[in-house]
């Protein structure tokens, strides 16, 4: 603070050192607004950080912790819980020939106590019991025989399946089950043992468990191969990305899917350096779904955005800053999934001309309301040129999602154009779930063949299931060299 005396001698040297003195205030003061505006922004960050969860950004239910449980952005249908009129259910059925029969007879006449035992029955009353029997491991012997031919003198042996290769040896059916147990059931090692040990009386070996899981890796190359190359022929795919721990570093684990396949794989990045590597995404021709991150938009296909994760983006705009236009957004993308359903119902191929061009001119006039509400900021008005940053001014989660929805329009509004794209890229991120499984049980992969093996096989799987196939059926074929080579929805 400059003193009375300090100021008087400012003021007696004139006009200019007087103009000085102010210019020299302003820019004081100017550094100070943006000081003040960049700890508002940070205590506004904090605050916008405790705030969300589950149901207004892209954190998982899980990190709710045990706060009251967020509102689901579904809608209520209506309808009431359990099974709805025409589910087929899944009730015990009648079998007219049962494997076993248990009778259970009458010892003598509960009036006059006469011995019952050598008098027939007149008729029976039945009840079924749908019973696991007991389990054990079935031993069993190959031979070859060995013959000589009576013409020549030739020795003849015969030949041993492939898939047999020891002395003695655990079958194509024991390594389905350990492979079903430890990648699609995600049991830790040790409780692998444990249930085989309780189930069947053979407490298998770590080698063992080891040896079945690499061994179906090593058998699937080629399914995996053929699921890649499927999906890159695919008219509508989904992609998306998460964290993982492998050897104790951070990666990326990929996946890429559709209704009928899927496929995992690792890299150590995660923008278009890991999907080119992978190779599914620079061969791929069809419209791919995904949440919008920018790596994606350098490949040349068509692109269809993610939106769910615009309706909780939307969410925590219209809740934490309380601006109207992004609840009216809300209900609108809503309102045009409704249409788009609705019209694929009665049998249409694409909305009527005047509805989809009445709901493009709601989404513009949205837009221009959100964007008047939320002009681009200057943070650093009334500083000098040359102490003004270069580089993009930082905005607000309203402008960035404005941008985004005005710039990928065409990509938001994707699945109103084409009934082929799904509203939202919930298919990509269920697939990704089980991973998140898997990290809760066991933290991370020690090493990074562990990882690729689980990401092969859990392709394999997860196509199997959305195929309908039975996987344990699906697992024991690849130990015999007959895998469930899958089909894509064109064929």
């Amino acid at each position: 603070m400059l003193t009375r005396e300090e100021i008087q001698a400012i003021y007696d040297r004139g006009p200019e050192a007087v103009i000085a003195l102010v210019e020299e205030l302003l820019v004081h003061i100017a550094e100070q607004q943006q000081m003040l505006a960049a700890l508002a922004d940070r205590v506004r960050a904090l605050e916008e950080q405790l705030a969300k969860d589950s149901h207004n950004s892209s954190k998982p239910p899980s990190s709710d912790g045990l706060r009251k449980r967020a509102r689901s952005l579904r809608r209520p249908t209506g309808r009431k819980p359990g099974g709805q009129r025409g589910h087929p259910g899944s009730t015990l059925q009648w079998v007219e020939t049962p494997d076993r029969v248990v009778e259970h007879s009458p010892r003598h006449c509960r009036r006059c106590g006469t011995l019952l035992e050598r008098v027939a029955a007149s008729h029976y009353e039945r009840r079924q019991v749908w019973e696991l029997p007991p389990l054990k491991l079935e031993v069993v012997e190959h031979r070859v025989e060995v013959k000589w031919c009576p013409g020549c003198g030739e020795e003849n042996q015969g030949a041993f399946p492939a898939e047999l290769t020891q002395p003695v040896q655990y079958g194509p059916g024991v390594k389905a089950w350990v492979v079903y147990l430890r990648e699609y059931q995600l049991l830790p090692l040790e409780r692998t043992r444990e249930l085989m040990e309780d189930l069947l009386g053979t407490g298998l070996s770590e080698a063992t468990v080891y040896g079945a899981v690499q061994e179906c890796h090593q058998k699937l190359e080629e399914t995996e191969e053929a699921i890649k190359a499927r999906l890159q022929k695919a008219p509508v795919a989904h992609f998306d990305e998460t964290g993982m721990s492998v050897d104790g570093k951070r990666v990326w684990l990929h996946v890429a899917s559709s209704e009928q396949l899927t496929h995992y794989g690792w890299h150590e990045k995660r923008g278009k350096a890991a999907t080119d590597e992978i190779g599914i995404l620079p061969k791929f021709g069809g419209t791919g779904v995904h949440d919008g991150l920018s790596f994606y938009h350098q490949y040349p296909w068509q692109h269809g955005l993610c939106n769910a994760h615009h309706l909780r983006e939307l969410t925590f705009i219209e809740e934490e800053h309380q601006q109207e236009w992004a609840g009216k957004m809300k209900a609108l993308l809503v309102e045009m999934k409704g249409e788009v359903e609705g019209a694929r119902e009665a049998g249409l191929e694409r909305l009527e001309e005047g509805k989809q061009q009445e709901l493009e001119g709601r989404y513009q006039k949205l837009l221009e309301e959100g964007l008047k509400a939320n002009p681009s900021p200057d943070p650093e008005a009334g500083l000098p040129l040359e102490r003004k940053k270069r580089g993009r001014k930082k905005q607000s989660k309203a402008k960035n999602l404005l941008d985004r929805l005005s710039k990928y329009r065409r990509e938001v509004l994707a699945f109103m154009y084409d009934f082929r794209v799904p509203f939202d890229n919930n298919l990509a991120e269920r697939d990704l779930r089980m991973m998140k499984v898997q990290q809760k049980i066991s933290g991370c992969f020690r090493t990074e063949e562990g990882a690729r093996c689980f990401c092969r096989i859990r392709g394999y799987i997860s196509t199997m299931r959305k195929q309908g196939k039975k996987l344990l059926t699906g697992l024991e074929g690849v130990f015999i060299g007959q895998p469930f080579i899958p089909v894509s929805e064109a064929e």
